[in-house]
């Protein structure tokens, strides 16, 4: 397969690139980026490109690298033995199949998402090291040995709360999704907006960048971010001429509180339309 983006996801030249080059090393495509900024969709829609199945891995602070391989659920088991049920003596009934299992196990090629692979301990990397490039493990309560088929496509996010250990870097294909400038930004307000007034776009745009320049904020508005706010700006029927005289040095965008999602930032924005007003 090649990706070229679909029609409901404008990809950049650069991540093209990184996502093909991914899929003909067959190495997991590790991808980094502000949140909201399309790495998880971008599994999803490779999985459409390609008409494969998509496999999803969303991993929390407690996951576990093991609970992506299989749990062998002894307590259950236990349990069943104390009431006589004739199913213990099968120890498979008591093996759950985790997400890796089911990718190696896929009839067809399948597109596996890892997502945000930082938020789980420093040592949830280094524990998928060898599975991933052996691309087989074994289950060691019944003495099967779970090998790939095919290489699934591996797609591994993070939002950079951690620092993947150096080994793990080694195996993947690295690629940072810079956040969109405004070209790219307008393709992808196209793509959700077929149809929207254009002077309506340029100045929701001018705003929205405005926002993000704004020094000391905390918490910029992301991509996501920018399309609820638009989703809003049509539903109330914004007057154009509330969006042509706001200025963030002066005033709080309307319907803040899409683009704003803390008290600090928006304590902030306060401050400098209160400073804009007494310069007056």
């Amino acid at each position: 397969m090649r990706f070229e983006g679909t029609s409901d996801y404008i990809a950049t030249d650069d991540l093209k690139v990184a996502v093909n080059a991914a899929v003909r090393l067959r190495r997991p495509l590790l991808v980094k980026g502000e949140p909201g900024t399309g790495k998880t969709v971008l599994a999803h829609e490779i999985a459409r490109a390609a008409d494969a199945p998509l496999i999803e891995w969303h991993v929390k602070s407690t996951t576990r690298a093991q609970q992506g391989l299989y749990e062998y659920d002894a307590v259950a088991r236990l349990r069943d033995g104390q009431l006589g049920d004739p199913r213990v003596h099968d120890i498979g009934n008591y093996i759950r199949r985790g997400k890796l299992w089911d990718a190696f196990t896929s009839p067809t090629l399948p597109v596996l998402l890892i997502d945000e692979i930082d938020k789980a301990d420093i040592e949830f990397p280094n524990d998928l090291l060898q599975e991933l490039d052996r691309m087989s493990f074994d289950v060691y309560e019944t003495g099967e040995r779970v090998e790939a088929r095919e290489r699934p496509i591996v797609v591994i996010t993070s939002n950079n709360e951690k620092e993947l250990p150096d080994a793990f870097l080694r195996r993947c294909f690295f690629h940072y999704i810079r956040f969109p400038d405004r070209d790219t930004m307008q393709a992808i307000v196209d793509v959700h907006f077929p149809g929207i007034q254009r002077v309506l776009v340029n100045r929701a745009l001018d705003l929205f960048y405005e926002v993000r320049d704004v020094p000391g904020l905390k918490k910029k508005p992301s991509t996501s971010e920018l399309i609820d706010w638009l989703k809003l700006l049509l539903a109330e029927d914004m007057p154009l001429d509330v969006l042509q005289s706001r200025d963030t040095r002066s005033a709080i965008p309307p319907l803040h509180g899409a683009l704003i999602k803390n008290e600090a930032d928006l304590m902030l924005f306060e401050r400098l339309a209160f400073m804009a007003r007494r310069e007056r």
